[in-house]
Formats: C-alpha cells, structure tokens, sequence
C-alpha cells in the first residue's frame, strides 16, 4: 500500500499552476486538505465577505478535484491538530504547501512542521517574500526600487497545468461544507455578491480572460468608478483561484498600458514583502508617533464612523464607495483611497478602525494590502502619503468623472444633473444626508492634531 501525501490548503484554492499539487502528485496518492482555522488566526479569523467567498470557492474545488478523480477533505480546528490527526488516521506523514506570509499562518507553518514531515512551495506571489533584496542584502522598505529590482527577476516562469492526481485506497472522513455555516442566512445580504462574483479557478480564468481585451487602456481607464477599468482579478489572487504567474503571462504582451497593470501586480508583492518584514503592520503604525495622534474617540465619533460606514455622510462620492462595498463586497481602488482618507482626515478616527470594516466587508481583504494602503492613506507606513495630504472628496469626484457611479449606488442623487450630483448643496434631496463635517472644518481639524502630534 503506498502511503499518501497531504496538500495542506489555504489561500491556494486551485490546480493549476500550484506547486504543492504536483509535488505531492510526483510522488504518490493526494489528500487535498482545507482546515478552517479560526482557533489560529484569532482576531484575524476570515471576515464576513471573504467566508461567503470561501464557501463558493472550496465548492468550486471540491468539484474540480471530483472530475480529476480525487476529493477534498474538510476539518476545522487549529492546523497542526487536525493534520496530525488526519495523520494518525491515514499514515500519511508527508504534507506539501505553498509558503504564506501571514502571522498566523507563518506561526501554524512552524506548528506542523514540528509534527509533521512538512515541505512548503512558493506560488503565492511573483517572487517569494524576503527575496527581493537591495544591493546590501536587506529588504525594501520603499514600493518604486523594490519594483524595480523585482522587474530584473521577471518574467515568473510559465505556468504549469494541473497535474494529474492519483487517489489513495482510502479516504479519511470529511466535514460538510454546509455545516461550517460560512453563508448568510438571516438576513441573507449576499445578493449583491452572488450577482457580481464567482468565487472558483473557473470564474477567475473568465475574469482573466475578459481583463486580457481591455488591459491595453488599463491606464486610462483605471481610475474612473464609473467605467469597468480595473482587473477585478483581486479576489481570485487573494484566494489563490488563479496564480499571478498565469496573470503575468496572459497580459504582459498585450501592449499600451499593461506595464501599469503590471506594476500594480508588483504592489501586491510590495504589500507581502512589508508584511515579511513587519508581522504587525496591520495593528500597530510603523512610524510609532501616529498611535499618539489624538484621534477621535467617544459617542459622536462612534456615530460618525456608523455613517461611514453605512455610506451616509453626505459625500456623494464617499457614499457611493461605502455602498458599493456593502451590496458586492468590492469598491473601485481610487475610491478605496477617498473614503480611507475621509475617514482619517475629514472624521479623524483611527485607521484600524477603516481596516477592521474593510476586513470584515471585502471579499478580497488580504491582511498585506490592507494594512499596507490603510497606513499610506494615514501618513504612518513604511511608504506612505503624507499626512499634511489631505483628499478633498469634493474635488476628487469630478476630477475621475464619478457621476456615473454617484448614481449607480446612491439613487437619491439620480435625478441631478453632472454639475451638482458630485455635491449637491442645497440641492440636496430628502432623505439624502447633509455633510457630518464641512470639508474646511475637517481638514483644519486633521491639520491641527498633526501640528499637535508633531509637536510632541
């Protein structure tokens, strides 16, 4: 009887291109495992959107795996007890992964290992995390030379399909999907997402294939909400459905702008390589001084950061984003960073309160991108903005040709006209909010508690 071999799954929910799979297929039958690893993750555990979205897309790996002859195994508890007792059960020693940069998955990798005969694969990124370094030999802080210096290193190397699978005489028991409870019921506000999405390495090679026709104008269009411009490749990539090698790969020769796209697939890979370096960069500020800013805190900040969230601030544009993330667990990038920054600035709350929402509302919250472009947005990350930078929403919305998307997700403007969708005034329909705080007001405010911090 051949013993068989684990692959340990996590944010790698595919066949194709996957390291762990075909090591483990080299060498003899495959128990595809998926551990839903609450216990280790902690305050971290999956968010809302993203459990609606791993349920879709273990079903969407789970069928794949029966058309190739094989199952997937489903056990929830902390990582190295449940393979441990998958070990006991079947014989099987031997467990193929991809490595992941996250905390607590770098701390259940260490776990296992100590267990279990435990080889990790890279697959995740372009390039491993902690590998691109600067002529000294240390990691990038900064985004622009650690893209550069990560350039040198591409193309990442053709894309390999799925293996094929060999099953074991015997498989162990597994849980029901159903049972792990990962959807909504009461109420069920997934309606918006089951419309846009379709969590799955079959869905994300459609995505793909859609982006690849329009990639060329991806720098012009990338920036206006109201146009379909960006990939929306981002939940796939988080969720490993599709690999950035096969991304790489399918758009880099198709001319105009992809060399745009392509540097905000380097971005994600900056995100991994600071998350690398600084394992709490998604509590704590790097530059130590913005935990003293004097942020807002008591019943009127918490009712403010309601209206945040609920998208009802009277900022045509802020609403708009804040809405569109509640119905499809999604919001355009360059209105990701108006609303973190009107949440910062304008409100001036604490920015983990932005990045606790956003985890727990976007189906592509990956804890390196989060935490990496909440703290530009606040001034206190390794690479960041500039405080004293303050987005005027008001500016902002006209400037990327918002109306468009102002109506789609806030039908109380529908009605007014572009000139004053984007801040209606007086114009302002019933029901529709009135400004929580005058752009002036706030932006005096935020300098101020900079001046402040800054003078000790």
């Amino acid at each position: 009887m051949t013993t068989p071999i684990f692959v340990w799954l996590r944010r790698d929910l595919r066949l194709a291109d996957q390291p762990a799979f075909r090591a483990a297929a080299a060498k003899g039958p495959v128990i595809p495992v998926y551990v839903l690893d609450d216990e280790g993750a902690k305050h971290r555990r999956m968010g809302a959107a993203s459990r609606w979205w791993l349920h879709h897309s273990l079903a969407s790996l789970a069928a794949d795996l029966e058309r190739a002859g094989s199952r997937l195994i489903l056990r929830r508890g902390r990582s190295e007890e449940v393979l441990a007792a998958l070990a006991a059960e079947t014989g099987a020693r031997e467990v193929h992964g991809l490595h992941h940069v996250e905390p607590w998955w770098r701390n259940a990798e260490r776990a296992v290992g100590k267990l279990l005969d435990l080889t990790l694969h890279h697959g995740l990124y372009l390039a491993p995390p902690g590998s691109v370094l600067t002529g000294g030999g240390t990691p990038f802080k900064i985004y622009t030379p650690f893209w550069r210096a990560l350039q040198e290193r591409m193309p990442p190397a053709p894309p390999l399909p799925a293996p094929k699978l060999t099953a074991p005489e015997n498989w162990p028991a597994s849980d029901k999907l159903e049972d792990w409870q990962l959807l909504p019921t009461k109420p069920d506000w997934a309606g918006g997402m089951r419309a846009e999405w379709t969590p799955g390495e079959g869905g994300a090679a459609e995505r793909l294939e859609t982006f690849t026709r329009r990639v060329a104008r991806y720098a012009e269009r990338r920036n206006l909400p109201a146009m379909l411009g960006t990939s929306r490749l981002s939940p796939h990539l988080h969720f490993g459905e599709v690999s950035p090698a096969q991304v790489w790969h399918a758009v880099a020769n198709a001319g105009g702008s992809v060399a745009t796209f392509l540097g905000e697939l380097g971005w994600r890979d900056y995100a991994a390589n600071v998350i690398h370096q600084f394992p709490n960069y998604g509590a704590r500020s790097y530059k130590e001084e913005y935990d003293r800013l004097p942020w807002r805190t008591g019943p009127e900040a918490e009712a403010d950061l309601a209206a945040w969230q609920q998208g009802r601030t009277g900022y045509p544009i802020v609403d708009a984003g804040m809405r569109e993330l509640w119905a499809t667990g999604w919001m355009h990038n360059r209105v990701r960073m108006i609303v973190a920054s009107f949440l910062i600035k304008h409100l001036l709350i604490d920015w983990r309160r932005g990045e606790a929402w956003f985890w727990d509302t976007l189906v592509d919250a990956d804890y390196g991108q989060n935490a990496v472009n909440w703290q530009w947005s606040a001034g206190s990350g390794v690479d960041a903005n500039m405080f004293v930078r303050i987005m005027a929403p008001l500016t902002q919305s006209p400037k990327f040709d918002a109306a468009g998307y102002i109506r789609q997700w806030v039908p109380e403007l529908a009605k007014l006209g572009d000139a004053e969708i984007h801040d209606p005034g007086l114009l302002r329909p019933r029901g529709y909010p009135a400004k929580i705080v005058e752009h002036t007001v706030g932006r005096a405010r935020a300098l101020a508690a900079h001046a402040a911090l800054k003078a000790g």
